[in-house]
């Protein structure tokens, strides 16, 4: 029976670890704590997976350096970066229907911002 309990337990923590590491996959680029998110995910695998681990401390490592790396650069390299993952953001709000959403409330007849893959 212990070693139903602690299969079960292996399951559960592998499917609440990997749900909070796609959620914080799918928030990196948008404003908020993404990173934070996906630390998280592989801390819960962490707790019952070797290899999440491994990838935590890499992931981590690799956080910090790009960090580091992106301090050091010059006002409009940073400020490019922040102009793409702007693009980003509101690129994939658009391709969800996010404005589409917004001018339907609105009743407004504004085409150009319904997303294609939600064309009524």
């Amino acid at each position: 029976m212990a070693e139903a309990g602690r299969k079960l337990k292996r399951a559960i923590i592998g499917v609440l670890g990997g749900l909070v590491l796609v959620i914080g996959v799918i928030a990196i680029p948008y404003p908020g704590p993404g990173w934070l998110i996906v630390f998280t995910g592989l801390a819960i695998l962490a707790t019952e997976f070797a290899w999440a681990q491994r990838v935590l401390d890499f992931a981590k490592g690799k956080y910090d350096r790009w960090q580091d790396w992106l301090a050091r650069q010059k006002w409009w390299v940073r400020a490019l970066f922040w102009l793409l993952t702007a693009l980003v953001v509101v690129t994939t709000l658009w391709l969800l229907n996010a404005y589409g959403m917004i001018v339907g409330w609105l009743e407004l007849d504004w085409n150009w911002a319904r997303s294609p893959f939600f064309a009524n």
